[in-house]
């Protein structure tokens, strides 16, 4: 009997609910049902679009705006409701971007590709050219691109890794040089392999026969730092114990794993080293306490503030005395910014003559544009041509 009352009430309430829904209005259509952001047009022009009919104000930003401008200036809103910009037409090449509405930062809800971060996400875009050929999807043999968890004793939790494995990595029986690739502040373990595109990067320097088939290791740099007080002097030892902390994570912690779950050729000479603005002062640090475990290293985007040179030159004074070690054991050593970084051009100019100085070998480079991924994707392309050869 009590089954057969529960039946009932189920039946009464099924009933009920369909003829709830029989009794709604039917959903109106909207201009967002149809709306296309961004849309990349054949002459590198891009029109984004959002419909937010309620808004008072809304702007896009994105990295292709030159350095020391914020926006591209304000969406314009028609009488559906929808706001829209066309900026460009744009240099082919890889963008991100956020929309602004009334203050708060949102995300194109139309692009469904976005950029995580630790602070911010953002989403993404493609304008397809020559000059980003480099860089594109393409009809080529492609590696794979794993999400790796491992135990860090440095940090006592579980901490995630991104593994570019090259073309052919499952069926072979080869071992690989590693390559660590290190992030920036604000970014994780993610960002090399989203708006970084390296596996598509080596994937096709690797099919161009430009590099050799590597193991890209791409670890979470963004690590428990000191609170910045807004206006205060820099703090070079709170800065130094970030930078040592993530040095002691990568070798007690990273590479052992690696060499362990993968196969891999281990020994400084099968090993690079690179990272961009935070991630270049995390390479440089680890660098300069351990020369003898990278043969092969990258600095981008960063180097040694003026007013830190003396705590820096104290810190790393083995390393710095230590000329001819240093150079045995580094094959290549590359400092390389652009010329309108302004949050890091004068410091990784400073790091050069400090090098110069002490006699450590190396190569300056100085690029265009900012601090942007626009040149740290140039930088990926032109230094992994150079690695294990």
């Amino acid at each position: 009997m009590t089954s057969s009352k529960s039946f009932s009430t189920l039946f009464l309430l099924t009933l009920f609910c369909f003829t709830a829904l029989a009794q709604q209005p039917p959903r109106q259509p909207t201009p967002n049902d149809t709306l296309v952001s961004p849309e990349v047009h054949a002459d590198k022009r891009v029109t984004f679009r959002l419909y937010a009919p309620k808004a008072s104000d809304v702007t896009v930003g994105g990295d292709w705006i030159p350095p020391g401008l914020s926006t591209v200036g304000k969406m314009i809103m028609d009488e559906r409701g929808v706001w829209s910009i066309t900026v460009g037409p744009l240099p082919a090449d890889y963008y991100s971007y956020t929309i602004t509405v009334d203050g708060v930062r949102t995300l194109d809800p139309k692009n469904a590709v976005i950029k995580q971060g630790t602070t911010t996400v953002d989403n993404m875009f493609f304008v397809p050219g020559s000059e980003a050929d480099f860089q594109a999807l393409k009809a080529v043999p492609h590696g794979e691109v794993r999400r790796v968890w491992y135990q860090s004793s440095t940090m006592n939790e579980q901490r995630r890794l991104h593994v570019y494995t090259p073309p052919g990595y499952d069926t072979s029986k080869a071992k690989y040089p590693v390559f660590y690739l290190l992030h920036g502040g604000g970014d994780e373990d993610s960002g090399w392999s989203t708006i970084g595109r390296a596996g598509f990067i080596l994937d096709n320097l690797i099919a161009a026969k430009k590099a050799k088939p590597m193991i890209v290791v791409m670890p979470n740099g963004s690590l428990p730092r000191p609170n910045v007080v807004p206006g205060a002097p820099p703090n070079p030892a709170a800065n130094a114990a970030f930078q040592e902390r993530f040095a002691s994570e990568l070798l007690k912690d990273v590479v052992p794993f690696v060499e362990k779950t993968f196969r891999v050729q281990t020994g400084s000479a099968n090993r690079a080293l690179a990272g961009l603005s935070m991630g270049g002062g995390q390479t440089m640090r680890t660098v300069a306490l351990h020369p003898d475990q990278f043969g092969y290293v990258g600095v981008w985007s960063a180097g040694v503030a003026v007013a830190t040179t003396a705590d820096f030159e104290q810190r790393s004074a083995t390393f710095l005395k230590s000329a001819d070690q240093v150079n045995k054991s580094i094959k290549l050593f590359e400092v390389t910014c652009g010329d309108k970084d302004t949050l890091a051009f004068a410091g990784s100019k400073n790091l050069d003559e400090i090098l110069k100085k002490n006699n450590i070998k190396h190569e300056m480079q100085i690029s265009g544009g900012g601090h942007t991924w626009i040149n740290w994707r140039q930088y990926l392309n032109a230094f992994a041509q150079k690695l294990f050869r």
